[in-house]
Order: C-alpha cells, then structure tokens, then sequence
C-alpha cells in the first residue's frame, strides 16, 4: 500500500511507501523517498535516520546560530556607528568621515571581493542612514 503526498511526483516532494507481512496485517519495513532537485532519489528506513539528512539538518542548524549572531552583530554595529554619529556632529564635526567609509570598504571588498563591497555598503548605511 502507498500514502502519496500531493504532487508526490515533484521535486522535494516524499513518498511513504509500506510494505505488509501477508496475511498478517504487520508493517514489515517502512521507507521513505526523497525526489531531489536533479531528480535523484534518496532513501531511508524509518528504522534508522539518512546519514545524509542528519547531517543536512545539523549544518542548517548552525547556519541558524550564524544568522541569529549576525543579526546581534549587525544591531550592535548600527547602533554604535550611530552613537558615532551623534558625538562627532555634537562636538562639531562633520555627518561623515569619506576617508573612514573608504577605509571600511576597502576592508570587506579585500576579504569578500566584489560582493564585499555590497554588503560593506548596506553595513554602513544601517549606522549612518541613506546619503
């Protein structure tokens, strides 16, 4: 006997499938496929977990913690560079230093290339506001 899932023929879908003793009634095995994005096929008995899957779940895991520190991080930062901000221009100084914003810049663009760049600019933005 099969138990489909809607669209159990597209990818990502699963597809539980059992196995019965005859004429007893018992589940013997129980398994279930994973159709993939390039249409390979995975599968585990429920008996044990994929090695795969456990481990695809420990790595999202801990992109998680990374997302939630960057998230702290990237607050912290704003949050400073703004206090920055207020105390040069209540000191008399000016809004923006160029030379330190190039400085930051070049920094992300040497560890992170193009990309770093980017996103140097969207960090700066966060503290100082658009220009």
């Amino acid at each position: 006997m099969t138990c489909e899932t809607p669209r159990a023929s597209e990818s990502g879908a699963f597809r539980r499938s059992r196995a019965r003793q005859a004429g007893t009634g018992d589940i013997e095995e129980q398994t279930m496929s994973a159709t993939t994005l390039n249409g390979a096929t995975s599968e585990s008995t429920e008996g044990g977990p994929d090695p795969a899957s456990s481990h695809i779940a420990d790595l999202r895991q801990r992109i998680d913690e990374i997302d939630a520190a960057i998230i702290a991080l990237w607050k912290e930062r704003a949050a400073i560079s703004q206090e920055v901000g207020k105390t040069r221009i209540a000191s008399g100084g000016t809004r923006l230093v160029l030379s330190r914003e190039r400085e930051i810049l070049n920094r992300f663009r040497t560890e992170l290339g193009a990309d770093g760049t980017q996103l140097g600019l969207l960090i700066l933005r966060a503290g100082r506001g658009p220009l």
